[in-house]
């Protein structure tokens, strides 16, 4: 089995901890979980509420994804993480949807915790596979 290779992306946030923005082995690649930062703006404020972290947070997948040559196309599991479940469970899952194609979801887990880094209210990590 090959060793992982190990992949910062240029344009993407600023890791707010010790890890890489993605990990790949054998076709597979692992997204870090990002967090509602703003590229090459790291002391910008958080968006407020769950709608527009959520937008900031995919967006930021994105920006990593294509910085692989990945798109939410080779997405196979995500991983959800929100302060607030109850309260911000449906809004973030329909701004989390809209950036799939209808009936493309991938595999999901959503969990409550009792707090994120840099105070956010939600943070994704995905999983994605090579074509």
């Amino acid at each position: 089995m090959p060793y992982p290779t190990f992949h910062m992306i240029d344009g993407a946030p600023r890791p707010v901890a010790t890890f890489s923005h993605a990990s790949e082995v054998d076709g597979w690649v692992f997204l870090t979980g990002q967090m509602p930062t703003w590229p090459g703006e790291p002391d910008r404020a958080l968006p407020d509420g769950i709608e527009a972290q959520t937008r900031r947070v995919m967006d930021n997948l994105i920006l990593v994804l294509d910085g692989m040559g990945l798109s939410l196309k080779n997405v196979a599991q995500a991983r959800v993480y929100l302060t607030h479940f109850e309260r911000d469970y449906e809004p973030m899952n329909a701004t989390y949807k809209s950036y799939f194609e209808q009936g493309k979801l991938p595999a999901r887990t959503c969990i409550g915790v009792t707090a994120l880094a840099v105070g956010a209210l939600v943070e994704i990590d995905l999983v994605a596979r090579r074509a």
